[in-house]
C-alpha cells in the first residue's frame, strides 16, 4: 500500500560540515553541505573517490556525526540524538544499500530479508511485506536459496528488498551498482527508483558512475566539499 506523501517526512541536510583531525593536520571534506529531499524523491550525488560523498551519507544515516551543521528527517534532529536514539533511527526510519550487499552467508535469502524486522521486534507484520518485496525483485522463487547460491544481481536485489522491509522513509545507496555489470546495473538502478517512488521513500545514491546518476530524478555534484546541481550528469 502506497503512503500518502504528507505522512512521510522531508530530509533536511543544513551546512554540514567534516573535519578529520590528524597530526599531518585538518583535513576538511565537506564545507558546508545542504540538501533538501522529499518522499518519492530520488537523488544522485556524483563525485571522484575520494571527495566525501560517503562521509556525507554516513552523517545522513547516522553512521558518522558532522562536526557542525544538522540533518533532520521530519521533525527529528538526527544529529542530536543519543547514542541510543541514532540506534533507533537507524533501525526504523533508514534503509541501507552498499556496494557489497552484506548479506549473511549463514542465512536464506527469507531470513536475510526479515533482519531489519528482528532488530524491531516486528518479524510477524513485516511477513507480508517481505513476500511481495520478493515478488517485485524477481526472487519469489529463491526464498529458501542461501547468498552463494544467488548471482551478483541477484544478491543486490536481496539487499534492496531487505532495505525496504521496514517500509523507511530514507533509503541510503553507497555505489549500489559498482560491483555489477552494465547490463544488471541498469536492470538494479531502475528496480531502485521504481520501488523507492512505490513506497514514497526519498532514495539518495552516492556515486561516481554518471550513467547509474541519470536514472534519478535529480542530480548533485560534490566537489571541494560543496554539493552543487550537476547538469552533465
Amino acid at each position: 500500500m502506497q503512503r500518502n506523501e504528507s505522512e512521510r517526512p522531508t530530509l533536511c541536510v543544513e551546512n554540514v560540515r567534516k573535519v578529520f583531525h590528524s597530526d599531518a593536520g585538518d583535513n576538511e571534506v565537506l564545507r558546508g553541505v545542504s540538501l533538501e529531499a522529499t518522499p518519492g524523491e530520488t537523488v544522485a550525488i556524483v563525485g571522484a573517490s575520494g571527495c566525501g560523498k560517503s562521509t556525507l551519507l554516513n552523517i545522513v544515516g547516522s553512521l558518522d556525526r558532522p562536526t557542525a551543521g544538522a540533518v533532520r528527517l521530519g521533525p527529528t534532529d538526527v544529529t542530536a540524538l543519543s547514542d541510543d536514539g541514532l540506534a533507533d533511527y537507524r533501525r526504523r526510519k533508514v534503509g541501507f544499500v552498499f556496494q557489497d550487499h552484506h548479506l549473511l552467508p549463514q542465512c536464506t535469502v527469507w531470513e536475510n530479508v526479515l533482519l531489519p524486522a528482528l532488530a524491531t521486534g516486528a518479524v510477524e507484520a513485516a511477513e507480508g511485506r517481505a513476500a511481495q518485496l520478493l515478488e517485485r525483485v524477481g526472487l519469489a522463487d529463491r526464498r529458501g536459496s542461501f547468498p552463494q547460491h544467488l548471482s551478483g544481481g541477484e544478491r543486490q536485489r536481496v539487499a534492496i528488498a531487505r532495505a525496504l522491509v521496514n517500509e523507511p522513509p530514507l533509503v541510503l545507496c553507497d555505489e549500489p551498482t559498482g560491483n555489477l555489470d552494465r547490463e544488471t546495473a541498469e536492470s538494479v538502478a531502475d528496480l531502485f527508483v521504481e520501488l523507492a517512488r512505490g513506497h514514497r521513500a526519498i532514495l539518495l545514491v552516492v556515486t561516481h558512475n554518471l550513467e547509474l546518476a541519470q536514472h534519478f530524478s535529480r542530480r548533485m555534484a560534490l566537489r571541494d566539499g560543496v554539493l552543487r546541481p550537476s547538469p552533465e550528469a
